[in-house]
C-alpha cells in the first residue's frame, strides 16, 4: 500500500489564514481611516499659517486685530481653499478654517479655530481648538484636556 503524501494546504489551514487576515484587516482599516482624517485636518492648520502671519503683522503695525480678511491683507474667505478646506476666515483675531470639499464625513463642515492672544509687547501667540471636531482627529497642539 502506498501512502499519499499531502501536498499544499488543507482546507482548515486556508480557513485559518483567511480568519487571521480578517482580524488584521479589522484592526488596520479603522486605524488607517483615523490617520487619513487627521491628515485632512492638518491641511486646515497648514492653510491657517499664512493667515496667522498676516494677522500678527497687522497687529504688530496697528496694535489692533484685523476685522476681516481684507483688512489683514488676505484674499476673501472663500478664495482660500485646499483639497479639504472650503474657506479660511480671519475675523477679529480668530481664524476659522472650514473643512469641506473632499474631506471625510466625520469632519465635513466642521471648523478648526485659531485664536490670537496678543501681548503688550506687540507679539501674537495662538491657541488652536475646535468645538465640533473629535479630539482624536485634531493635531496634538489643538486637543483639549478632556
Amino acid at each position: 500500500m502506498k501512502k499519499n503524501m499531502q501536498k499544499g494546504f488543507t482546507l482548515i489551514e486556508l480557513m485559518i489564514v483567511i480568519a487571521i487576515i480578517g482580524i488584521l484587516a479589522a484592526i488596520a482599516i479603522p486605524a488607517y481611516q483615523d490617520y487619513v482624517i487627521r491628515s485632512q485636518v492638518s491641511e486646515a492648520l497648514s492653510l491657517a499659517d499664512g493667515s496667522k502671519t498676516a494677522v500678527a503683522e497687522f497687529y504688530s503695525n496697528t496694535g489692533e486685530l484685523p476685522g476681516n480678511n481684507e483688512s489683514a491683507g488676505l484674499a476673501p474667505p472663500l478664495s482660500i481653499t485646499g483639497n479639504y478646506v472650503t474657506q479660511v476666515d480671519a475675523t477679529g483675531g480668530v481664524i476659522a478654517v472650514t473643512l469641506g470639499n473632499k474631506v471625510n464625513k466625520a469632519v465635513k463642515d466642521k471648523i478648526l479655530s485659531l485664536s490670537a492672544i496678543t501681548t503688550s509687547a506687540g507679539s501674537t501667540q495662538w491657541t488652536c481648538k475646535s468645538a465640533d471636531i473629535a479630539n482624536k482627529y485634531l493635531p496634538t497642539n489643538c486637543r483639549s484636556a478632556n
